[in-house]
């Protein structure tokens, strides 16, 4: 018997109909789904996914808890852990879908998993999903990117003491839990800024301004500061 593949499946940022057509398909075709959480039906991701594919309640759902702590060796711990509950199921030669927010490239908790079956000799696959700062831009009806501008993609919360200073577009990912010290490097920065938190989910809410934001916001809380 074969063993499974592992996809990484992207479900988009929170408005359901983002999803992509491929992750609806994995998600119906296959019996095994792997949530990032301790209580599966809880997860954002599975809260958009299962508004396009109601039978996904239905499935085996699998938790995989991958707390966000700073201490490496239980980071490691976790994710070994994670990569050991779906390579049972791999080895059994099932397939398993792990649906994460956004896009499977950025910033994604199915990287750290599949960077240790991969090592292990287990097969993995990505399916991206629209990112969160491409729907984000959407939302508040900016582009991007123009011309030949360039754009800077950086975990805010880890990048505080650098000023925002090269040409081009900034997204900053990540950014909720120091909200005030990033408004500080955005007005330095003599950008034009807009935020959407919790984009195309139901308590979705957007500021144009970087007065506008509240000192406090939470985790999926995106930035997009333009050049004037």
């Amino acid at each position: 018997m074969g063993k499974g593949i592992a996809y990484g499946v992207g479900v988009g940022p929170g408005d359901p109909e983002l999803m992509t057509v491929k992750a609806i398909r994995l998600i119906r075709e296959n019996d095994v789904i792997a949530l990032p959480g301790q209580e599966p039906k809880e997860t954002t991701a599975y809260q958009i996914a299962v508004q396009m594919v109601p039978e996904l309640a239905d499935k085996e759902l699998v938790p995989v808890y991958m707390p966000m702590v700073h201490d490496k060796k239980v980071q490691q711990e976790n994710h070994e852990k994670g990569a050991a509950t779906i390579a049972s199921y791999l080895d059994q030669g099932k397939n398993v879908v792990y649906l994460t927010l956004g896009d499977s490239t950025v910033y994604c908790t199915f990287s750290y998993l599949q960077h240790i079956l991969e090592a292990q000799g287990y097969q993995t696959e990505l399916v991206s999903g629209i990112t969160s700062f491409c729907a984000a831009a959407a939302r508040v009806n900016i582009p991007l990117t123009e011309w030949q501008e360039p754009m800077h993609v950086i975990p805010a919360v880890h990048r505080l003491n650098e000023p925002l200073d090269l040409p081009g577009t900034y997204v900053l990912m990540k950014s909720g839990s120091k909200m005030k010290e990033v408004k500080d490097l955005l007005r330095q920065s003599g950008k034009k800024v807009s935020m959407v938190e919790n984009c195309g989910m139901p308590d979705e809410k957007i500021y144009l301004d970087v007065e506008e934001i509240p000192d406090e916001s939470g985790y999926f809380s995106l930035i997009i500061a333009k050049e004037q």
